[in-house]
C-alpha cells in the first residue's frame, strides 16, 4: 500500500510539473539552402545574389528565453514538398555546415557563440564560410528582434566566433555587439 501512495505522489506531482510547463509559438530565423531547388541567385538578406535565404517558421519553444531561441536557430529543418523529385534531406545552413550557435545571459547582456571549429563546406553548397555565417547573423537578428519587440528594454547582443584559428582566422572580424528592441544601437 506504502509503495502505491508513493507511486500516485511521484505521478501527482510529474503532471503538475508537466502542466506548469510554460510552452510558446514562436517564430525561428534560420539560414537555409536552397540547393536542390530552382531558387538560384535569390537575393538574400546579406545583400548578395545567393543560393541560399533566411526564413522563419513557427516553433513550440520553452525554457529560458533569449537563450532557448539562440539554440533553436540550429534545429535541423527538411523542408516539406509535393515534389517527389526534391530528395534534399537537410536545408539549415548551421547543420549542413557543422556551425555551433549558443548563447549565456550575463549581466553584460546576451553572449553568443558562431563555433566555427567544426565547419565543413560539404559540395554542393555553392557558398563561402563568410557567406554562411553572414546569413547566421542575419537570422540571430531576425529571431532576437522577433521575440524583443513587445519587450519593454533592448537586449544587448556580444556576438564572438569561436574556433576561427588558422585558415578560419579571417571569421573573427564577423563577431559583434548590438542592441535588439526598444531605441537599438548599432556598435
Amino acid at each position: 500500500m506504502k509503495t502505491v501512495i508513493t507511486a500516485l505522489a511521484v505521478a501527482c506531482f510529474l503532471c503538475g510539473a508537466g502542466l506548469s510547463t510554460t510552452i510558446t509559438v514562436v517564430p525561428i530565423f534560420e539560414p537555409l539552402s536552397l540547393h536542390g531547388t530552382d531558387g538560384d541567385e535569390v537575393i538574400s538578406d546579406s545583400g548578395e545574389a545567393l543560393q541560399a535565404c533566411v526564413m522563419s517558421r513557427p516553433m513550440a519553444m520553452t525554457g529560458a528565453f533569449p537563450e532557448v531561441l539562440v539554440d533553436a536557430i540550429r534545429s535541423p529543418h527538411l523542408i516539406p514538398t509535393n515534389n517527389p523529385n526534391y530528395k534534399v534531406q537537410e536545408t539549415n545552413l548551421l547543420v549542413i555546415c557543422n556551425i555551433g550557435i549558443s548563447a549565456e545571459m550575463t549581466p553584460k547582456g546576451l553572449m553568443v557563440k558562431l563555433d566555427v571549429s567544426q565547419l565543413t563546406i560539404p559540395p554542393g553548397i555553392d557558398l563561402t564560410s563568410r557567406q554562411i555565417l553572414k546569413l547566421a547573423i542575419v537570422a540571430l537578428r531576425k529571431t532576437l528582434e522577433e521575440y524583443q519587440r513587445p519587450q519593454p528594454r533592448p537586449l544587448a547582443v556580444i556576438m564572438t566566433v569561436e574556433g576561427a584559428e588558422e585558415g578560419k582566422a579571417g571569421l573573427r572580424d564577423l563577431g559583434s555587439k548590438f542592441s535588439v528592441g526598444e531605441n537599438p544601437k548599432v556598435d
